[in-house]
């Protein structure tokens, strides 16, 4: 693969990772990652480990640090928007978790990983999008982001619809229940994506999690919603009780 074109407009974040990304990998695994996840972006062929391991020094480099709000944000949408590889986009997610932006992970933050679910829009980026970023949002701001996720999980794209059924897979005990249930009982099989997999599997996926902490409210939940709960939602809710 050849060399990507210099880009000067990058901040120096994402410089460094798509030089540190050039002429690593491994081809053969690269295409069997772009089948794998039908992907129209190539691959260096870097397996998650490696990924880390090679992104964990630039992370850390004070001075490759965001040094505000707008540096973050146009480091995120550099590697995401204009990426040669899609280990730039899972690079852009490690970059919107960064220790320097734990002050921007706040309300106003919620329209940047929108743009990311919508334009992302498949599990292996939305799945790290709603649970790791989104969802500490909603926990340390319910009475602002609640509406937000409320209006996400009757959006019309289905994986905007995702992020707001998985939000909460790692809140446990601190999981809003009535909201579990408002954004799951929006997207049951009755719903406007309600057959698709993606969905069905989200909503048994958020409920198997919840299992973990109140498998009684987990059973009530499934025993009242009869048919409007798909098999698949159904069994992988139902897995470990």
């Amino acid at each position: 693969m050849t060399t990507p074109p210099t880009r000067p407009d990058d901040p120096p974040l994402a410089a460094a990772v798509r030089a540190a990304l050039t002429g690593v990998g491994h081809p053969d695994r690269a295409l069997a990652q772009q089948a794998y996840m039908k992907s129209a972006l190539p691959y260096r062929g870097l397996t998650s480990p490696e990924l880390r391991t090679l992104l964990r020094p630039l992370l850390a480099d004070p001075r490759l640090a965001p040094r505000d709000r707008s540096e973050w944000v146009r480091s995120v949408r550099a590697l995401w928007d204009d990426p040669e590889v899609r280990e730039e986009r899972y690079a852009a997610v490690a970059v919107a978790g960064h220790r320097a932006a734990r002050p921007w992970q706040d309300p106003e933050a919620l329209g940047l990983y929108r743009h990311l679910v919508e334009t992302g829009a498949w599990w292996d980026l939305v799945d790290g999008i709603a649970p790791d970023l989104v969802g500490p949002i909603l926990l340390s701001h319910r009475e602002v982001v609640d509406p937000v996720i409320r209006e996400w999980a009757v959006d019309d794209h289905l994986w905007v619809r995702r992020a707001a059924v998985i939000a909460q897979l790692k809140h446990r005990t601190d999981t809003d229940t009535g909201l579990l249930a408002d954004v799951l009982d929006a997207n049951l099989e009755d719903s406007l994506h309600g057959r698709e997999f993606f969905v069905r599997k989200a909503v048994g996926w958020a409920l198997r999690q919840y299992a973990r902490t109140d498998p009684a409210w987990v059973s009530t939940y499934v025993s009242t919603r009869g048919a409007r709960l798909s098999g698949l939602s159904r069994r992988e809710a139902l897995k470990h009780l």
